[in-house]
C-alpha cells in the first residue's frame, strides 16, 4: 500500500509532528485488516508483530489469570494499542478482541522501533502517548482503590453523562458483564448496585441509564479531576 492509502491516521497526534519520510517509513509494509466481531487478535504474553490502529469499530482489552478474567478497556475508533510492548519488544501484558466489526492497520513493530530512533517528533510523540497511558492507569487505580464499586459505578454514569453531550439519557457503550468486569464488580452485584442508585438519581432499563437528579448523583459520586 502507498503512503496516501494511510492518510486517514496522518494527523492522529502520534503520526502529526513527524516528517513525511518518516511516516512512508513507518507504513512500509503496513496493511489493513477487517476482523469480525468477538475475534481475539492479541493474546497475552506473545510478542507483538504489529502495532494496531483502530480506524473504526470497538475493540476490548482484557486479561485473564486463574481460570478468571477482567475487562481492562474499551477502545474506539482513533485508538492505538499495546504500544508499550511494541516499543519495548516484550511480550503482550492483555489480550485483545473484537465487540464489534472492526477495521483496523497493521503496523509493524520493527519500523516503529526503527522510525522512534531517527525521528524526535514521532519519539516526543510517543512518550506523550505513554504518559498519558500512564496517568490514566494511576487515575484507574486510584478508583479501584479509594472508592466503593456502587460510587465507582455512579463517576462511571457521570462520566458517560459527560461523554454524551450532558445527556441524560444515553445508552451504556458496553454490555453490563463487561461494565461489571471493568468495574471490579460480578453481573450480580452491578445489578444490585444500578438497584442502590435510584435514591441518588439513577434509573436503568436495559441498556439505557437515566439521570432524574442529576445534583443528587453529583452529591453522591463526588467526581474529582484527579482520578476521573
Amino acid at each position: 500500500m502507498t503512503t496516501a492509502k494511510f492518510e486517514s491516521i496522518r494527523d492522529l497526534p502520534l503520526f502529526a509532528g513527524m516528517a513525511e519520510e518518516s511516516f512512508g517509513e513507518l507504513v512500509r509494509g503496513a496493511f489493513v485488516q477487517t476482523f469480525p466481531p468477538n475475534m481475539v487478535m492479541i493474546s497475552e504474553g506473545d510478542t507483538p508483530d504489529f502495532l494496531h490502529i483502530m480506524q473504526d469499530g470497538c475493540v476490548e482489552l482484557f486479561s485473564t489469570w486463574n481460570k478468571h478474567e477482567t475487562s481492562v478497556a474499551t477502545l474506539y475508533a482513533n485508538s492505538t494499542f499495546i504500544l508499550a510492548a511494541t516499543i519495548k519488544d516484550r511480550p503482550n501484558l492483555m489480550s485483545a478482541r473484537t465487540l464489534e466489526k472492526s477495521r483496523i492497520i497493521m503496523v509493524p513493530s520493527e519500523n516503529v522501533r526503527s522510525v522512534f530512533m531517527k525521528d524526535t517528533a514521532f519519539a516526543f510523540a510517543i512518550v506523550d502517548e505513554l504518559a498519558r497511558c500512564y496517568r490514566a492507569t494511576i487515575k484507574n487505580m486510584k478508583n479501584l482503590k479509594l472508592r466503593s464499586s456502587l460510587e465507582r459505578l455512579a463517576n462511571y454514569v457521570l462520566k458517560h453523562h459527560h461523554r454524551n453531550g450532558d445527556a441524560l439519557e444515553f445508552r451504556l457503550p458496553i454490555e453490563k458483564r463487561r461494565l461489571a468486569s471493568y468495574l471490579g464488580m460480578t453481573p450480580e452485584n452491578l445489578s444490585r448496585a444500578f438497584n442502590s442508585l435510584k435514591p441518588h438519581g439513577v434509573t436503568v432499563n436495559g441498556q439505557m441509564i437515566a439521570i432524574t437528579d442529576l445534583d443528587a448523583l453529583k452529591a453522591f459520586a463526588k467526581p474529582d479531576l484527579l482520578i476521573d
